[in-house]
């Protein structure tokens, strides 16, 4: 079976030559979701955005089936972005339009917009009903975003994301800041979503319960390189220092926290 998204020798640096991801290689299988996960400023969102098509890297592949997506052009990407839903941190929902105009926003305006403009009407609403009740949220469609709890406005950013119907969904730290309770259920849907529409995930997460909860394998990213990528079970029996402290968030190790 062939990889779904395939990341050769990924490098990114800044402007001012600052490297951020240093020869990062791995391979996504179909149906697979990879946790992303390091320090803070490692690199996630960074490789996140490389594989969305939202930033351009320094040198490397990324192929996305059988495209090779890293010096595409913004009109070559748009069929590539057809395949891909994004679940961005705290939702990013419009708080001038209800949650049925968010969700809507995403069918009319998202990556298969030439197809979706042609909808009839009826068939818009049954779509976003259906997407609401899919996240466990039927019947807010005329809510406003003010009006959701934290956990809510996940779930509508979750509905939003399968309103197009994409092959790959890429969550940006879906969990934070919501209680346990909330994170489970917000994993729970992440793991539905996978068995249920066959998608490929990749989620970028601080949290270690939710990581090993809901990951199929684990990257771990530490000055730009990969420090582990294994299964859960490889990760949690790693010997290796940094991998050790930063599992058990052990002050002492190797990763040092800068202190004013």
């Amino acid at each position: 079976m062939k990889p779904k998204i395939d990341i050769r020798d990924l490098h990114f640096a800044t402007d001012d030559g600052k490297e951020i991801l240093s020869g990062v290689t791995l391979s996504i299988m179909p149906g697979e979701i990879l946790c992303v996960m390091g320090l803070s400023g490692s690199g996630k969102s960074t490789l996140l955005r490389c594989v969305a098509g939202l930033t351009t890297p320094s040198s490397g592949e990324i192929w996305i089936d059988d495209d090779e997506i890293s010096r595409m052009d913004e009109d070559e990407l748009v069929r590539v972005r057809a395949k891909m839903g994004l679940v961005f941190q705290y939702s990013a929902l419009f708080d001038s339009m209800n949650v049925f105009e968010n969700i809507a926003f995403g069918i009319l305006r998202g990556p298969k917009r030439d197809e979706n403009r042609k909808l009839p009407r009826i068939t818009l609403i049954r779509m976003v009903a259906e997407r609401l009740q899919q996240v466990g949220l039927p019947g807010i469609e005329k809510r406003m975003p003010t009006q959701l709890s934290g956990g809510m406005r996940r779930r509508v950013g979750l509905a939003r994301a399968l309103a197009t119907d994409p092959e790959l969904i890429f969550y940006d730290e879906p969990t934070s800041g919501l209680d346990p309770v909330t994170a489970a259920s917000i994993d729970n849907l992440i793991v539905q979503t996978r068995d249920q529409r066959g998608v490929t995930s990749i989620v970028v997460s601080h949290d270690m319960g939710s990581i090993f909860r809901i990951a199929d394998t684990i990257l771990m990213l530490y000055d730009g390189e990969a420090a582990i990528y294994g299964t859960p079970d490889e990760v949690r029996a790693s010997t290796d220092p940094v991998v050790k402290q930063f599992v058990s968030g052990d002050i002492q190790g190797p990763i040092q926290v800068r202190r004013r």
